[in-house]
């Protein structure tokens, strides 16, 4: 039994006749005839009585009438579903990020990406290191990656669509360290408190970094939640160097944001399984990375 049978069956029962209904169908009354013989094996009986150019239902026949309205109506409707996430009208992109990233550029990519295909749902997984980002897009956890790394983006076995980067700042309170200075040398931050992310983060790396390089300072604050590091700078807590991502927000919170020099930056981009991706990963990451183009 195929969906085809059962609208063969269905238009010659609306029809009134096998002639009418394949008139309806555009097809030939002796291919009409033959799927319904088929149809007829499957079900192991008799659907229509024939009478001269009349068909009559059997009771069998008046028994799969309502069954074949059903199914064909949802494989109809499960046809349309398809179409719609394949034209994105509809469907859900799943997009694994670090949360730094998630602030910026995830941000702005969404809301690009929704201006233009506002039926299509993103639904950000949270992912707190780099390799959790590769493991959920090589494991199909989420069809798209978007992450932060020291040096190149991964490739293994993922394919890396890189989008700039991101340099490494510093949050201080209003009235903390550093009050009315724009930028501070790595070095300055010898002998105060840190608020740090766990290890396996850009943040964390960093702080790791200047400790190896001879720069003592001691740790106030170690997080894994990157939403707590602003609330603990504001708190007076200690100072926390994060990504540029969170600029706009920890000003608007009333922070002071201050370049760190040298200049030190992360590598952000969006990974992607090999192979093709569904129409809503190829056009978010289309949109992605115009927006990231010079």
């Amino acid at each position: 039994m195929d969906f085809r049978q059962l609208e063969y069956f269905l238009a010659i029962v609306d029809e009134g006749g096998f002639h009418r209904a394949a008139a309806a169908l555009y097809v030939s009354q002796p291919a009409l005839s033959q799927a319904v013989r088929s149809l007829e094996r499957d079900l192991g009986g008799a659907l229509f009585h024939r009478v001269g150019r009349r068909a009559v239902l059997t009771e069998a026949g008046r028994a799969l009438i309502e069954p074949a309205r059903a199914a064909v109506r949802s494989l109809r409707t499960a046809r349309a579903g398809v179409a719609a996430v394949h034209e994105l009208r509809a469907g859900r992109l799943d997009v694994a990020a670090m949360p730094s990233q998630a602030v910026e550029p995830l941000t702005t990519m969404i809301r690009a990406f929704g201006g233009r295909w506002p039926g299509v749902t993103v639904a950000v997984r949270a992912a707190l290191t780099a390799r959790e980002v590769v493991t959920m897009v090589r494991t199909g956890a989420a069809e798209l990656g978007l992450l932060a790394v020291h040096g190149p983006l991964p490739g293994r076995d993922v394919t890396a669509h890189p989008l700039g980067e991101q340099r490494f700042v510093l949050l201080a309170p209003h009235d903390g360290p550093f009050a009315g200075r724009r930028s501070v040398h790595r070095e300055e931050l010898a002998g105060h408190r840190l608020v740090v992310g766990q290890r396996g983060t850009g943040m964390r790396a960093y702080v790791d970094g200047l400790r190896d390089g001879g720069i003592s300072f001691q740790v106030a604050a170690e997080t894994e939640h990157r939403a707590a590091v602003l609330p603990l700078v504001l708190g007076g807590v200690g100072l926390a160097v994060v990504a540029e991502s969170w600029r706009e927000l920890a000003e608007r919170a009333g922070a002071r944001v201050l370049a760190i020099e040298p200049r030190s930056a992360l590598s952000v981009g969006l990974i992607s399984r090999e192979g093709p991706l569904s129409p809503a990963a190829d056009a978010f990451l289309r949109t992605a990375t115009a927006a990231a183009a010079p």
